[in-house]
């Protein structure tokens, strides 16, 4: 059997007291980092090193990059951490142009601030000039246009504010397809009928509808067209029910008419 190897608690001593003081230096070392990090932390928060140095704006069409900034309230003198977001956000939002605004921070001095605009639903004639209108009816007087590039529908005879902002807010609801399909809209209103509108269509037919409910019922419209011969030519009546009205049918009554 063999013997088993003694150690005397002498020669056990320095072994323990080299471990201790290895343990203790990692405690140290590990309290050093904590101190100088809060130590740094201080630092940056009281000095120009946590003030904002860039702001990025993201989303923008029709406004510019510089009044964005100056709407949010936001400057470079501020400290990042001291901003308030919500008010920001809040401020950014009072613009009319604005539907949505999101203010972040990026460390360590950078702000990023993300706008939705309102979509452009079409242009608005007053005249010979030409100005984008948006979806919830904001008219963009700053960026009128003496000509017009054929993007968006025409917004014709709308004299009556209420009536024109119903028409935007269907329009913005309509599927990009469809509004492209769109030449102009005529507020066409009667006595019976006061959201009585007529558009003209760039594939060459006319419809008949109303304000009310317009998104939605245009989205039969393709369907319709699809099923008429290439050649017809007329008015689509689209509202309660939705039925197809040819000029040639027009034309044979007036002749019979004569």
């Amino acid at each position: 059997m063999e013997k088993k190897k003694i150690v005397s608690i002498e020669d056990r001593i320095p072994k323990l007291k080299q471990a201790r003081k290895k343990k203790a230096n990692r405690r140290l070392l590990f309290y050093l980092s904590i101190f100088f990090i809060l130590i740094s932390i201080i630092v940056y928060l009281q000095s120009p090193l946590s003030h904002i140095r860039t702001i990025h704006v993201k989303g923008n069409t029709f406004l510019n990059d510089e009044s964005v900034i100056k709407q949010s309230n936001l400057t470079n003198n501020q400290n990042i951490w001291t901003i308030d977001k919500k008010a920001s956000e809040k401020a950014l939002e009072e613009n009319p142009i604005i539907a949505s605004a999101k203010v972040n921070r990026k460390l360590p001095w950078t702000v990023s601030i993300t706008i939705k605009e309102y979509e452009r639903v079409g242009y608005l004639q007053q005249e010979t000039n030409y100005f984008p209108i948006l979806g919830n009816g904001t008219v963009l007087q700053s960026m009128k246009q003496t000509s017009y590039n054929g993007d968006a529908p025409l917004i014709i005879g709308f004299n009556k504010e209420e009536y024109l902002h119903r028409m935007t807010k269907e329009l913005e609801q309509l599927s990009q397809t469809i509004r492209k399909l769109i030449s102009e809209v005529h507020w066409t209103p009667t006595e019976e009928n006061q959201n009585k509108i007529t558009l003209y269509m760039n594939d060459g037919f006319l419809v008949d509808a109303s304000i009310q409910n317009f998104a939605e019922n245009m989205k039969i419209y393709p369907s319709i067209v699809t099923q008429l011969d290439d050649d017809s030519k007329g008015i689509i009546h689209i509202g309660a029910g939705a039925y197809f009205e040819s000029f040639n049918k027009k034309n044979s009554a007036n002749s019979q008419d004569e």
